[in-house]
């Protein structure tokens, strides 16, 4: 299984990924070994997660969701229902 997921950061912004194994590359994150943007600053939250059956369509999940505004975000995380469902 492959997933895209969203991590809020310790000073509240936003982080989306892409992985095959969501509980270690949650640990890499918080251990300071996962991307650069989130090392300094760890913690971070799982806050929001999907699941694919390939890379391939995780991968374009994520670029779509950078694509979001900070708003739209806010809202998927939510599960509020509108333009960022797409």
């Amino acid at each position: 299984m492959n997933y895209t997921y969203i991590l809020r950061c310790r000073d509240g912004t936003l982080y989306t990924g892409w992985t095959n194994d969501l509980d270690r590359r949650l640990a890499a994150h918080n251990g300071g070994a996962g991307a650069k943007y989130t090392r300094s600053r760890r913690p971070v939250e799982l806050v929001y997660y999907e699941t694919y059956p390939t890379k391939q369509e995780a991968m374009a999940r994520e670029a779509r969701i950078k694509r979001l505004t900070r708003t739209e975000k806010l809202a998927l995380i939510a599960g509020e229902k509108g333009s960022a469902d797409t």
